[in-house]
């Protein structure tokens, strides 16, 4: 575990204000993100969960989809903030949904008393499916 370096504060306290903000009633596991572009724009998320499981939506992908919506491509980190003692690291479809804009992606899991992990996005989905895995002859 390391320490959030401070100039990604901002990034930590906009994944928390999202955070207070997530639908999770069936989990009751809030988790808020902040996904930093490369020209310095924040997008945030929420999850939002749903009574038909499959439809609900994670935060990192709520967060990626408004930064998309916005016109940002290309992505440095993302801070992600739980309830869950551990720093939690984004689950596989989150992994499989940012590796399209970010394969070098920064990756930040914040637990409620500080304790932080770190990782890149290519340690943690070292054999992506990619864009140039669609090639065919």
């Amino acid at each position: 575990m390391t320490p959030l370096p401070s100039q990604h504060e901002p990034l930590r306290q906009a994944a928390d204000a999202a955070r207070a903000n997530a639908w999770a009633p069936y989990s009751r596991f809030h988790v808020g993100a902040a996904l930093d572009s490369d020209e310095g724009r924040m997008f945030v998320g929420c999850n939002v969960e749903n009574a038909s499981y499959p439809a609900g939506t994670c935060a990192e992908r709520v967060a990626l989809g408004a930064a998309i919506a916005a016109g940002a491509r290309q992505f440095v980190r993302i801070v992600i903030t739980t309830e869950a003692a551990d720093p939690t690291p984004p689950c596989g479809i989150c992994r499989q949904a940012l590796v399209e804009f970010a394969p070098m992606l920064e990756i930040f899991a914040v637990s409620p008393d500080g304790r932080t992990a770190r990782w890149s996005l290519a340690e943690l989905l070292p054999v992506p499916f990619t864009p140039a895995s669609l090639a065919h002859d």
